[in-house]
């Protein structure tokens, strides 16, 4: 698999999460499914950013 195709792996399973996490926000434990999945999002797209390193 392409590292670019893991960036966008992890930015959409940290959507799915947070999705579930907004779904259950008006416990304590959704507030942190969410954040946990907003912080996957922002690493996926982070990691899209960074320049490819060339062996």
């Amino acid at each position: 698999m392409k590292s670019t195709s893991t960036s966008w792996l992890v930015a959409g399973t940290g959507a799915v999460v947070s999705a579930v996490g907004w779904r259950l926000l008006p416990k304590k434990m959704g507030a942190g499914v969410l954040g946990f999945g907003l912080a996957h999002v922002l690493l996926g797209l982070a990691d899209r950013m960074r320049p490819a390193v060339r062996q």
